[in-house]
């Protein structure tokens, strides 16, 4: 049991705890952070297994700078046991939205689904799992968000090697221009 505990904390170590400190040095403002962790976080809960990381790659092509790309697909990687343990409530959650029959989760219906042969009532299942995390998705993007965000501006002060950025005031600019006499 030993062994598997140091086997543990060592992969957390090296694949979850070393690239967060990394990400913290390079000096990244919080906000962007905190934002990318929870878009990381809330597609990686996306119920469909094997999706995630194309969506995150879609979003981050799409936002470009207002996140921070390794911070979404480390937020991702993390999410991975959340998004298998959240399948089931999302397709309830799916289910009473919509109205749709309950769906019996049982080992032939694991059955089908496994060898291909999914049938009308497997197809409704995941469009009801998508229709919940569909709904529950922006709630879950702004509450991760606000959780994160006093996080990272913690983290950030205490692990960046780089300055933040400069507040620029409104009152006092420091801008000077320089006349000559010609």
């Amino acid at each position: 049991m030993a062994f598997f505990k140091i086997g543990l904390l060592s992969w957390f170590q090296k694949k979850i705890v070393d690239p967060l400190y990394q990400i913290l040095r390079r000096g990244a403002e919080p906000k962007q952070l905190a934002f990318s962790a929870a878009l990381g976080i809330t597609l990686g809960l996306f119920p469909i297994c094997g999706v995630t990381v194309f969506l995150c790659g879609i979003a981050i092509a799409v936002l470009g700078s207002l996140c921070h790309a390794p911070s979404v697909m480390l937020a991702n990687f993390i999410a991975t046991p959340m998004e298998l343990s959240l399948v089931v409530p999302f397709l309830r959650f799916g289910e009473a939205i919509s109205g749709g029959p309950h769906f019996p989760l049982t080992s032939d219906a694991l059955k089908k689904v496994l060898t291909g042969e999914a049938s009308r009532e497997v197809m409704l299942s995941i469009a009801h799992a998508l229709l919940g995390w569909l709904v529950a998705a922006p709630f879950i993007l702004a509450a991760l968000y606000l959780v994160s965000l006093p996080c990272f501006k913690i983290l950030v002060r205490k692990f960046s090697t780089i300055p933040s950025s400069p507040k620029k005031s409104a009152l006092h600019p420091e801008v000077r221009l320089k006349v000559r006499d010609v």
